[in-house]
């Protein structure tokens, strides 16, 4: 693994089913109302004594952390503290986002309910001190993400959380991102603009109904590497957001690194993202720069999130280089890989401009504009599959 990088946890093993039956997961029978709520929230259902204690500063530290790579910090997820009580119980239910937690050796009504929950084999595991987190998706409502997470006491709680808090937090941004691709393209959406990319390039991903595109190149010169640059723009009056897409054929998986992602990714800045009148969207180097190996689509491949800032390149010949800041700025999240089917290097990336606004929705719709991509390849292998599945 080159330096310089962390390892991702790329699993939810540690989210697991003890003496569970299955919840909701329907299909297409489910006619319950969907959850409602901000996608980027959490209800939290615990005891307030515990949410002002060590339990609370458990969910604050994992669910909530900061996201550093945002010009302003913002929590990975909104947490709201809820007391379970027979009053709002159906409130509740009809959240996204829940997440059920109590101590099992105390009495409130939170460990009430999840006694009620579980089974006797699940209760007894909890009670020698194994501390739980419990997956219910669909529980009261379609699109709904549940977890009970349970231990022995307080002590115990707040360990399971800090262990475990990092796999549900995973597992939360899932579920939003999941429940975000059907909103953002339940209407509207431009399949002329994906058949142009699949049908010039070989790849597409989803198009919002008011995204454009703005460059659609290929690099054909002899001599040069082939491969292409598309870019894509949604701009509203006061936001814009950019998706680009560049490749290269015939491409070297070795050429992956930390230093060779961040320079590729400032030399497309500096020729396609451009200010309205000088400068480009360079990643700002002074800030925070997160680089994780993931696993994206079924492919190995490099995340990187970081805030770019609108700057002028005063690189020059002898090689002195440095950039004069001109103000602007936002975040940006990039994911490079190497696809073996088509032997291609792949970067696709997407930055926001969105000054009078918190930063993290938006850049969660780049991510699932990012997950809508696919290669040929893959649809001429899914088809099949398909009309197999239709019969």
């Amino acid at each position: 693994m080159p330096s310089g990088f962390s390892r991702p946890t790329l699993t939810a093993a540690l989210l697991v089913l003890l003496g569970m039956g299955s919840a909701g997961c329907l299909g297409g029978s489910d006619y319950r109302p969907e959850a409602a709520g901000p996608s980027g929230e959490v209800t939290v259902v615990v005891d307030s004594t515990r949410w002002n204690g060590a339990v609370g500063k458990a969910f604050r530290q994992t669910l909530g952390r900061p996201i550093q790579t945002l010009p302003v910090p913002e929590p990975a997820f909104d947490l709201r503290q809820v007391d379970l009580t027979p009053a709002n119980l159906d409130r509740v239910k009809r959240h996204k986002n829940i997440v059920v937690a109590g101590a099992l050796g105390t009495s409130t009504q939170e460990t009430e309910f999840l006694r009620r929950q579980f089974s006797k084999q699940a209760r007894q595991a909890v009670e020698r001190g194994e501390g739980t987190v419990i997956a219910r998706p669909d529980l009261w409502h379609r699109q709904q993400q549940v977890f009970y997470v349970a231990a022995s006491t307080p002590e115990q709680l707040a360990e399971t959380i800090r262990r475990q808090g990092p796999a549900l937090r995973d597992s939360l941004n899932v579920a939003t991102r999941r429940r975000m691709t059907d909103d953002m393209f339940e209407e509207g959406r431009q399949f002329g603009i994906e058949d142009s990319l699949m049908s010039r390039h070989g790849f597409a991903v989803n198009a919002q109904h008011d995204y454009q595109i703005v460059t659609d190149t290929l690099f054909t010169e002899p001599g040069q590497a082939q491969g292409g640059f598309v870019l894509l723009v949604r701009k509203l009056p006061n936001t814009w957001r950019r998706l680009f897409v560049w490749y290269r054929e015939n491409a070297d998986p070795a050429t992956l690194s930390r230093d060779w992602i961040l320079e590729m990714r400032d030399s497309l800045a500096g020729e396609y993202l451009q200010g309205a009148v000088k400068g480009a969207a360079y990643a700002d180097r002074r800030r925070t720069i997160n680089m994780e190996e993931i696993d994206y689509l079924s492919r190995y491949a490099y995340e990187t999130r970081g805030v770019w800032y609108m700057s002028v390149d005063t690189t020059d010949a002898q090689g002195d280089d440095g950039r004069i800041p001109l103000g602007g700025g936002g975040p940006f999240v990039n994911y490079t890989l190497y696809d073996q089917q088509q032997d291609r290097l792949y970067m696709i990336d997407g930055t926001v401009f969105a000054p009078d606004y918190d930063k993290r929705e938006f850049l969660r719709q780049m991510e699932v504009i990012a997950y809508t991509f696919r290669t040929r390849p893959e649809v001429r292998r899914q088809r099949p599959n398909q009309q197999t599945a239709a019969r």
